[in-house]
């Protein structure tokens, strides 16, 4: 018992609890059944004892399964790096240029983002990945962007069985006629394999070709998008802050020449800021290497100026004109508003007829902001945000006076 207690803590069952999730579950299961049906199909197919190329072919589906395992399970567990509660920086006076978190109770650290899904500020935030059920940041990234290679690469091997599984079995099978294809699926080899490739055989192969190739295809491009940014030393919250700091110069035509602090000028140098030989990142999370002409807080003036900005923008208002009833995918609001629900786990808010609601951000089809509350609700700390359909509401005069208020109140 006491070596069993010297490995599970309460801490780590909490994290076990991870793995009750969607994410994970259809993660796992798509592992779970690539990886055993081309075992399966590589005993038909391929027999590993008969030849050097069929244990070979053996050994490395065995190793995808494990390096893809390992890699996924660590970024789940090992997690992103959290920010201490309460932290704040040594030299008080850089605390001006910092968000402050009232969840966390502390200062925002440079590079990091409060998670409403974790409920803390995570290090070097990238997104919150639901596959994971976990954020991706500063001590997992590696794992991460590692498992979005194996993945792809595994399932490529997988495919490959699985095609000419299905080819060999089914060769002397088929008998072709001037207009039709039979597929007579009783026929017998002369070499019996282990294991028959029957009807569900064939079904069940076909079935995890279609989850191999849509996998590859899936995380392959999650793949170069991650690759994307780590070359730059970014993030892909970063690429969208830099990406509003451009706008924010030239809608404002200040004149700045807005440097991304972290990229050091290599992508060698960059990719090295990640990917480590004792697969620990560089830094502990709090500090970075910078750009020559930048420092420490160049990143976080610039959110504090965008944040700023965000303030006067928002400050036109929406009423809503139509109900909404928070659906994810709402049918009774158009095709175009069904098939382009945004694809994030970031809430839907309910909406009635005369509700008003401070947007900050859209697409085409939907809207993102604050439902304005009323004055019991902001005093009890309570906030209401999340998408809702763009043909609810339409645009409104407001009290400006009001806005000011319920923007100072929000929570982070």
């Amino acid at each position: 018992m006491n070596f069993l207690s010297t490995f599970v803590t309460f801490e780590n069952l909490h994290e076990v609890r991870r793995l009750c999730h969607w994410g994970p579950v259809i993660a796992l299961s798509v592992i779970a059944i690539c990886s055993t049906m081309s075992i399966l199909d590589s005993i038909i197919w391929y027999w590993p004892l008969d030849t050097t190329g069929g244990s070979i072919n053996f050994i490395m589906l065995i190793n995808w399964t494990v390096l893809i395992l390992y890699n996924y399970f660590n970024a789940m567990f090992v997690g992103p790096g959290y920010i201490p509660l309460g932290w704040k920086p040594e030299n008080q006076q850089d605390s001006q240029y910092l968000q402050y978190c009232r969840v966390c109770q502390g200062y925002k650290a440079p590079r990091s983002h409060h998670c409403r899904k974790c409920n803390r500020c995570v290090m070097k935030m990238d997104h919150h990945c639901p596959w994971i059920n976990n954020c991706c940041g500063h001590t997992n990234h590696a794992y991460f962007t590692s498992f979005l290679l194996l993945a792809p690469l595994g399932c490529s091997h997988a495919a490959i069985i699985f095609i000419m599984t299905m080819y060999t079995q089914l060769y002397e099978r088929i008998s072709f006629g001037w207009s039709t294809v039979k597929i007579d699926m009783s026929a017998v080899r002369q070499f019996q394999p282990l294991m028959p490739f029957s009807v569900p055989a064939f079904a069940a192969t076909l079935f995890a070709l279609g989850l191999a190739l849509g996998t590859t295809i899936a995380v392959g491009m999650l793949f170069f998008i991650q690759m994307k940014v780590i070359l730059r030393n970014k993030t892909s919250i970063e690429s969208w802050i830099e990406e509003k700091a451009k706008d924010r110069i030239q809608h404002y035509q200040t004149g700045e020449d807005f440097i991304f602090p972290y990229d050091l000028g290599s992508r060698w140098l960059n990719f090295k800021q990640v990917f480590t030989w004792s697969g620990t990142p560089k830094g502990d999370g709090l500090e970075w290497p910078v750009h020559p002409k930048c420092h420490q807080y160049t990143l976080t003036i610039e959110q504090l100026k965008q944040k700023a900005d965000k303030r006067v923008r928002s400050q036109v208002q929406y009423r809503a004109v139509e109900d909404y009833n928070g659906a994810c995918c709402p049918l009774n609001k158009g095709l175009q508003t069904f098939f382009r629900t945004p694809c994030t786990e970031e809430p839907r808010i309910p909406l009635s007829k005369g509700d008003t609601i401070l947007a900050t951000r859209g697409t085409k089809w939907w809207m993102y902001g604050d439902k304005v509350l009323s004055e019991e609700q902001m005093r009890a700390g309570e906030r209401i945000r999340g998408w809702f359909p763009r043909r609810c509401v339409e645009k409104c005069h407001y009290d400006t006076a009001a806005s000011d208020s319920t923007s100072d109140k929000k929570v982070n």
